[in-house]
């Protein structure tokens, strides 16, 4: 059993965004499942998914876990029966994605904005607005810009693969003090350049 809307209070509801199926795993678009994946094993997350979520769906005691299975261009339509289910408040939603206009190991926090051509950002601006948190993780990007879809859709170099589980950690920490902590104080403490600052 899982509990009634009305006793859901002040959640927090985390968004990764990426692609399912095994094949997309440990691609540079599928960055923001892993941190999801962190936080589930950190906070001993259980799983409360329902196909009308059309996605993965794991809850903590105040927190909610959104891993979506709709395919990264249709995000919002994972994002939006959840955050309405539990009455989530749009200042309560935090959507953790890669960006390639940050080098690889940046991390950056911000709320609102463009959503720079990423295909899970501009679904989820259609579903639930802009002004949702974003934890935003560098991936690099590739010389010529026709090479985009292809760079995000493969696999994290040998050397990225390497720090990978470094950043994750971090992007996972800062994740859970934003749960706590205002939105400057989590930028001030968990703001990186690139992975050198690791």
């Amino acid at each position: 059993m899982w509990c009634n809307q009305s006793e859901v209070t002040f959640m927090t509801l985390f968004i990764g965004l990426g692609n399912p199926e095994s094949q997309y795993e440990e691609t540079r678009h599928n960055i923001g499942f892993k941190v999801i994946d962190r936080l589930i094993d950190n906070f001993s997350a259980r799983d409360i998914s329902k196909n009308a979520f059309y996605g993965q769906l794991y809850r903590s005691t105040h927190s909610l876990f959104l891993k979506p299975t709709t395919y990264m261009n249709l995000s919002g339509k994972s994002a939006l029966p959840v955050k309405q289910f539990f009455k989530i408040a749009l200042d309560d939603v935090i959507v953790i994605h890669d960006d390639i206009d940050l080098p690889f190991g940046a991390v950056r926090f911000k709320r609102g904005g463009g959503h720079g051509g990423h295909n899970g950002l501009k679904s989820l601006d259609s579903h639930i607005s802009k002004e949702y948190l974003r934890v935003r993780i560098g991936v690099g990007k590739p010389e010529y810009k026709s090479q985009v879809a292809d760079y995000v859709l493969h696999d994290f170099s040998c050397e990225e693969q390497d720090t990978l589980p470094k950043l994750i950690s971090h992007v996972a920490k800062a994740c859970e003090v934003l749960i706590e902590e205002e939105l400057l104080r989590v930028k001030s403490l968990y703001s990186l350049k690139s992975i050198e600052g690791l």
